[in-house]
């Protein structure tokens, strides 16, 4: 067996779809014979705690090793829910936080990982680093770590650094010190993977001397043992279920979709009827005031967050997915991990999206209603059309080789092959 230093802040118990990835490729890199190290937070705050991957991972018999780090999360408490507060002031503190830290709040943990990261490469014989941003200050953490002990790095891109669509540049000093930050941390990595095609270009784009085979690609995806346990429920009724899984902020807002939905209570009652819309994680106080707002009550049920076993549950029970990427900065470069975990469902989905990334997957995965993510006429035109077809059971089915290429277990065969051949190029 190899072994790789994989440092990860996001890991369960935290829940949410930022923990998927590297779970998942931690969980199936043994059977392509690499063991990884995993090097993670602490018992700390965070927006929703989930267990049953947490008893994933220690399933997997996976080597997790925590540490705590001088950060906003573990100043709110150890396993503490944070209550997600209004969008306006998560944002508020978002971007005040931004001002003060560089390249992130995570800074403090990140020195801590660099710490015991120089611990466990001491002890024991490692063949490679691997890291996953955001945050982004762990990717400095492993560009430190790999210039002390002299081994290759891979660095896993979720996400833009710089000109990623949740950004606030404050002052030009802040543009300066985050371009040269990630400047020095791509020259010294080995590798580059990153989520989709939109990203590596813009990546190759920014910095030059990055060639085409320095950057790769290995999508987000679904693990199949999800869908495999899960016990699909009965429906009660007749009703067409349309599921969001997920949480909403910044741009991605259900706002528009609610405005459209009730457009087609007032033009088109006798469609409107045969839905029921559900929602699966943090739906937001303020998303509820505007369904209350438009007396759609009767339409809304609103599960709360779930661990991602019953979400999976949630999903598969549906008839129709729906999901939206907002329009803002770099909005092209996301791909999130929930719509390919949508994927592994077979469901159709309403993708309310822009061009780019996620609208590309939508279209190659087949089964899909596509529609711009603030076009209030364009989703109510789309409820009608999933209806009159979910009515005379014609809904389309998904192109299943491009399901079949977003396994878990292939895309972590894709990682240990990378792996694999950087070691023999060295």
């Amino acid at each position: 067996m190899f072994k790789v230093l994989f440092i990860s802040y996001y890991f369960p118990p935290m829940g949410l779809s930022g923990v998927q990835r590297s779970l998942k490729f931690a969980k199936y890199l043994k059977q392509f014979d690499w063991e990884p190290t995993i090097l993670t937070t602490g018992d700390t705050a965070y927006y929703a705690h989930d267990y049953s991957l947490l008893k994933e991972a220690e399933a997997a018999e996976l080597n997790i090793i925590r540490i705590d780090g001088s950060h906003i999360n573990s100043k709110l408490g150890k396993k503490k829910e944070i209550k997600m507060p209004r969008e306006f002031i998560r944002k508020t503190l978002s971007n005040l936080s931004k001002v003060f830290f560089i390249p992130d709040n995570k800074l403090g943990w990140s020195n801590a990982a660099y710490s015991k990261g120089k611990e466990i490469l001491s002890k024991e014989k490692f063949d490679l680093i691997y890291v996953t941003c955001p945050p982004f200050s762990s990717f400095m953490t492993a560009v430190k770590l790999k210039k002390d002990f002299g081994l290759p790095l891979f660095v896993d891109y979720r996400d833009l650094w710089n000109g990623n669509q949740f950004s606030f540049i404050p002052t030009p000093y802040h543009k300066i010190k985050h371009k040269n930050y990630e400047y020095a941390s791509l020259k010294t990595a080995d590798r580059v993977v990153v989520i989709n095609r939109r990203i590596k270009e813009r990546i190759l784009k920014q910095y030059p001397f990055l060639t085409f085979d320095d950057v790769s690609i290995i999508p987000h995806g679904f693990d199949p043992e999800d869908f495999e346990n899960a016990i699909k429920i009965k429906k009660p009724n007749n009703k067409l279920i349309m599921t969001y899984s997920g949480i909403f902020y910044e741009n991605i807002t259900p706002k528009y979709f609610i405005k459209a939905f009730k457009k087609l209570t007032r033009e088109r009652p006798d469609v409107a009827a045969n839905y029921e819309l559900h929602f699966v994680g943090y739906f937001r106080k303020e998303n509820q005031k505007l369904v209350n707002k438009l007396g759609l009550q009767e339409f809304f049920r609103d599960y709360g967050y779930l661990n991602h076993k019953d979400s999976i549950t949630r999903l598969i029970s549906s008839d129709v997915l729906w999901m939206m990427v907002g329009n803002t900065q770099s909005a092209d470069t996301i791909s999130t991990s929930k719509l390919f975990e949508y994927f592994g469902s077979k469901k159709p989905v309403l993708g309310c999206v822009p061009d780019g990334a996620a609208k590309t997957a939508l279209e190659e995965y087949g089964a899909s209603f596509i529609a711009p993510p603030d076009d209030i006429d364009a989703i109510y035109n789309m409820l009608i059309k999933i209806n009159d077809l979910y009515k005379r059971n014609m809904l389309p089915k998904p192109n299943k080789e491009f399901v079949d290429k977003h396994n878990r277990v292939v895309l972590t065969e894709q990682l240990a092959k990378q792996f694999q051949f950087f070691l023999k190029e060295e």
